[in-house]
């Protein structure tokens, strides 16, 4: 009983900690939305793919946008639920993003749910490394996972696709067939191959052009757009303490 209380009460601290980041912050929302407005319109439909507590869909419904949020963890299932469940814009898929239709270990990290993850080689990655001391993944459970296409087929086509599932990048663009104009994703330089394996991806599916942004600045390192070439030489010349960030790749 002790034990189930202590957990469901780091759960809860966990997830008022990531509110109290991603919605806390004016000047962190004025710089998403200058960064988001180059991708979004008013009536586009956004894939949020690893929606987390949910305050890119914030973002995304000021801009008038409709947004499909993509989260397997419970807690944060429950979170989405009580910030969006009235808005009939938001369409709430409580699993996980795949290659495949299929059944996931998902481990849960309950004092930080942002990189809580799918991904055994992220676990292993981060067990030494500079800047992920002091995570704890003590909790698997199951969680379903579906594809992008299937999403596609369901909700409809996206202008827009962001992505940032702890390591599980690669994983979820291998069940894409059907590209957006635009999309994001996540990376980290504890596994650059994954990124790599992205941008490969992202070759194959016809974007030609890319961008990228290092941590939560949440804006543009390059100027002008540049080839998928470019960004994998830029993504290797990275410092390891650079950690983390997000790639981002146009259609023609």
């Amino acid at each position: 009983m002790r034990e189930g209380w202590s957990e469901s009460w780091r759960t809860l601290r966990g997830v008022a900690r990531s509110l109290h980041i991603y919605y806390g912050d004016r000047s962190r929302r004025a710089a998403m939305e200058r960064l988001y407005r180059r991708f979004v319109q008013p009536g586009d439909l956004v894939f949020d793919i690893g929606a987390h507590v949910g305050d890119r869909i914030a973002v995304f419904r000021r801009f008038g946008a409709r947004v499909v949020a993509v989260e397997p963890q419970p807690a944060l299932v429950r979170t989405l639920k009580l910030i969006y469940g009235r808005d009939r814009a938001v369409a709430i898929e409580p699993v996980a993003v795949s290659r495949r239709e299929m059944i996931l270990d998902f481990r849960l990290n309950l004092d930080n749910p942002t990189v809580s993850t799918a991904s055994d080689d992220f676990h292993v990655a981060t067990k030494g490394a500079p800047g992920w001391e002091g995570q704890a993944w003590t909790r698997t459970i199951r969680v379903a996972a579906t594809t992008l296409d299937t999403l596609l087929t369901r909700h409809g086509e996206p202008a827009f696709i962001k992505i940032d599932v702890e390591g599980s990048e690669a994983e979820a663009l291998a069940g894409l067939t059907r590209p957006s104009p635009a999309l994001s994703f996540e990376f980290t330089t504890i596994q650059r191959s994954v990124a790599a394996a992205c941008i490969e991806r992202c070759a194959r599916l016809g974007y030609t052009r890319y961008n990228a942004m290092l941590g939560e600045s949440h804006a543009l390192v390059h100027g002008d757009w540049v080839s998928g070439e470019e960004i994998a030489s830029w993504l290797h010349a990275l410092p390891q303490s650079a950690n983390s960030g997000d790639i981002y790749a146009l259609l023609p």
